[in-house]
């Protein structure tokens, strides 16, 4: 669980601009984000809300879970806090500082604080039959 909910929040936090100095336009980032090329066991969906809340949704051992939270940005830093409820139903808080590298309608990329640049692309509404 813990697993998903870093590389969600990795995932998430890997947004983008073109410069440390340059601003984020935040109206760009509120959406739903995947992975731009998952690996197994890595589905899941981020989803940054205009009020400054965050969701994050994945399966874990087979069930469908969701952790909310919230983010700000700063800059080119974008800061979350999730809440996580384990296995063992204690809850733990996540907080993560992400630079964003680019942000785009469709792209957003990001680098932690071990120099890991991670890839999102923007979830695309299914058509409606």
């Amino acid at each position: 669980m813990r697993t998903l909910i870093g590389i969600g929040l990795v995932f998430a936090l890997a947004c983008g601009a073109t410069a440390a100095d340059d601003k984020i336009d935040g109206a760009k980032l509120v959406g739903k984000w995947e992975p731009k090329e998952p690996k197994k066991g890595e589905e899941f969906v981020m989803e940054f809300a205009k009020d400054g809340k965050m969701s994050v949704t994945g399966t874990l051992d087979g069930k469908l879970q969701t952790f909310e939270g919230t983010y700000k940005l700063d800059g080119t830093k974008l800061a979350f806090e999730l809440k996580v409820k384990g296995a063992d139903g204690k809850v733990e808080d996540i907080k993560e500082t992400v630079t964003v590298t680019k942000l785009t309608d469709d792209e957003l990329e990001g680098k932690d604080k071990d120099g890991k640049i991670e890839y999102l692309k923007r979830v695309k509404p299914k058509p409606e039959k």
